[in-house]
């Protein structure tokens, strides 16, 4: 059952810039996720195995984030706010609650620039106010000349065959669904790009998978992409690490020895797979000339 609670703040400062996301600030409007991802980094006993069962509503967040910007906007201390850095900021329950938009009215007002990631097509719902935002904000100096926009949107993907994500990311918006929603902002002039965070291994990072994924992102023009290896956590019923296995061992019985080797005594992939992997996406980004990064 969805809760409301009062959070005690609501914009989160960063010790340092992503080079990806390049995020100054983080800001999560809700609490806990309904999306169910079972690779999430943020799974563990205090959402349990069913993320949605624990969803909050932060319900005083667009006050506190309004005190907040004011003051930071007082001072100069303009930054990238990315929503979200814990759950999804296009929930199923902000189709009704508007949260997230409201947010972004608050930010707009205070001319800040934003990083939205999401695999929410719902999203396409506040494309004027991201537009918005992306023709007033004010970066921070030290990225002033270093950006061409001031609104980033990132939809992310672990596979873009709807069966496979109906597995790993069962309460997720389908991958069909989020590729005609980077077409629609593409279309309306949004910098729009893909994290691919994470690809799975043998499923959806094999040469004619990603071959596939490149190409269908090319064809869409989007802006820049983001790949990256899968990570597992935990050992207890709730965390991501036995979630996945579990899953593994119904859909892709034939991997699992694999998987279970691989995540035995850590929570990466080998050492030889990322070098693998990193310099396979830098030839796929080189061929298909699409940036890894906003800068530039």
């Amino acid at each position: 059952m969805t809760q409301r609670i009062l959070a005690k703040s609501i914009l989160n400062k960063t010790k340092q810039r992503d080079p990806w996301f390049l995020d100054d600030y983080t800001l999560n409007p809700y609490s806990s996720c309904s999306f169910n991802c079972l690779y999430c980094y943020t799974r563990g006993s205090k959402y349990g195995v069913n993320m949605a069962e624990k969803l909050s509503i932060k319900s005083n967040a667009v006050e506190l984030l309004d005190r907040e910007l004011a003051l930071r906007a007082r001072k100069k201390q303009y930054g990238i706010i990315v929503l979200s850095s814990a759950t999804d900021p296009y929930l199923h329950v902000e189709a009704s609650e508007q949260l997230t938009r409201r947010l972004l009215e608050v930010i707009h007002s205070h001319r800040f620039p934003v990083h939205i990631l999401t695999k929410s097509d719902l999203v396409l719902r506040d494309l004027d106010l991201l537009k918005a935002i992306d023709s007033d904000a004010i970066l921070p100096e030290d990225l002033q000349g270093k950006l061409s926009h001031k609104a980033f949107l990132s939809f992310s993907f672990s596979t873009l065959d709807d069966a496979v994500a109906r597995i790993f990311e069962p309460g997720a918006t389908a991958p069909s669904l989020r590729l005609s929603s980077i077409a629609t902002a593409r279309k309306q002039g949004l910098h729009c790009g893909v994290s691919l965070m994470p690809l799975l291994p043998f499923i959806s990072d094999t040469t004619e998978q990603l071959d596939l994924m490149f190409e269908t992102f090319k064809a869409l023009d989007i802006s820049y992409i983001f790949p990256a290896t899968l990570t597992l956590h935990g050992h207890n019923l709730s965390d991501s690490k036995p979630l996945l296995l579990r899953a593994i061992a119904k859909h892709y019985p034939e991997l699992l020895s694999k998987y279970e080797r691989y995540f035995a005594n850590d929570t990466h992939m080998p050492l030889y797979y990322r070098k693998a992997f990193s310099n396979k996406m830098k030839a796929l980004c080189r061929d298909y000339q699409l940036p890894n990064t906003l800068l530039g």
